[in-house]
């Protein structure tokens, strides 16, 4: 008889996990919302999958969204001066994940994974576990369910570094060559753009990364859509002028009533396991290891931890599942999550001289400017470069 996995959660560890473990384990997905419910809700978070995680995607046989932009650049700002557009080795996409997330799960449950309807409460994990050989708590931000303890070496920070601050919009003219679009207003934050696809087509996805108190800081007392597009306009208007310059203000709106986020990420990163009465119980994604969306690498982290929690499945397919397990996941996972948490932690603080320096560079070289683009699709090489290892 097959071993009996239990997954809490349907984003994009839990989904990929389903489809990476369905053919080889009795494998149940246990989720809050159904598909409808997802593509009728508010938007989570915005994602970049950047090309491994695609890779990864393919080798799993998961839904793949054709109609979505080729992210192939990163066109990086400094105030208002125009740095370099680096050049990605491989595409990326981003796609609304109220689309993305209904789709894959309605994919599922035509390949016959079971799915689960109804909200995990705490109170019910002890008996949940007497169900499963292995329990895999893939909740994300809300996350986690479960006593994982935390990684004190890679949870510096108390409070949030950051307000994060999301709109998907029409109306706002991609840069050129298409692909995301970095501006740095040193002491302020950040804005991101970034060409996405969603149920109403191709859009702009606006992303302020806002130190806390500071400019940027502007949207406290937004309750609606209305006042949520209003600000967003005034900001750019006002900090942002060659965005605003490619806003057509007549169309520029949100692309629905719910398409817009405001949340604040106080990173922190367990140890992704835990022993439930004789159960073995394993985190993946946001619920074990959350990090400031600054470097884009939440769902990116999610999808190359899910990978490797399915090579140390499947290498202990019969034998005993236990605490060494979730040692070998840890251990494989722990170089590649100790890059992407310092790397991203120093992406919020001041840039290291060294950096500024080699922004400066990639302005009149290609090659250095390619070369930073590259940190988000292999963030192990951001890490080499902001800690000189």
């Amino acid at each position: 008889m097959s071993k009996r996995i239990g997954i809490i959660g349907s984003g994009t560890a839990g989904l990929q996990l389903a489809y990476s473990l369905h053919k080889d384990f009795d494998v149940t997905l246990l989720h809050y919302e159904e598909p409808d419910e997802i593509r009728r809700g508010r938007i989570q978070s915005t994602q970049v999958h950047f090309h491994p995680t695609l890779l990864r995607e393919q080798r799993f046989l998961m839904p793949e969204t054709d109609a979505a932009p080729s992210i192939r650049t990163i066109h990086f700002n400094m105030g208002q001066q125009k740095l370099f557009v680096g050049r990605l080795k491989g595409k990326a996409t981003s796609v609304d994940q109220r689309l993305a997330y209904a789709k894959t799960m309605d994919d599922l449950a035509r390949q016959g994974v079971r799915l689960r309807n109804g909200r995990v409460m705490r109170n019910e994990l002890e008996s949940l576990a007497e169900s499963y050989e292995l329990l895999i708590d893939a909740t994300g931000k809300s996350g986690p369910l479960f006593s994982f303890p935390v990684d004190a070496e890679l949870t510096p920070f108390l409070t949030p570094q950051r307000k994060c601050i999301v709109g998907y919009f029409t109306g706002v003219s991609p840069v050129e060559p298409e692909g995301i679009s970095i501006t740095v207003l040193p002491g302020a934050g950040e804005m991101f753009e970034i060409p996405a696809l969603t149920e109403q087509g191709r859009v702009t996805i606006l992303f302020i990364e806002a130190q806390p108190d500071g400019i940027l800081d502007a949207f406290k007392g937004v309750r609606t859509a209305r006042d949520f597009t209003d600000r967003m306009k005034s900001i750019v208007q006002d900090y942002l002028p060659e965005v605003y310059g490619r806003i057509d203000p007549d169309r520029f709106s949100l692309t629905d009533e719910a398409a817009y986020l405001q949340t604040a990420i106080t990173p922190v990163v367990h140890h992704p396991y835990f022993m439930l009465n004789g159960t073995l119980v394993l985190g993946c994604g946001d619920s074990v290891i959350l990090a400031d969306p600054i470097t884009g690498q939440g769902c990116n982290t999610a999808s190359y931890c899910a990978e490797q929690l399915f090579e140390t499945l499947m290498a202990h397919k019969e034998s005993p599942w236990d605490e060494q397990i979730g040692i070998d996941y840890r251990n494989r996972t722990k170089s590649y999550v100790t890059a992407v948490t310092e790397w991203t932690n120093a992406m919020t603080e001041p840039l290291p001289e060294h950096i500024v320096q080699m922004l400066m560079q990639a302005a009149t070289d290609q090659e250095t400017a390619d070369r930073i683009v590259h940190w988000f699709e292999n963030p192990p090489k951001a890490h080499e470069a902001f800690f000189l290892t």
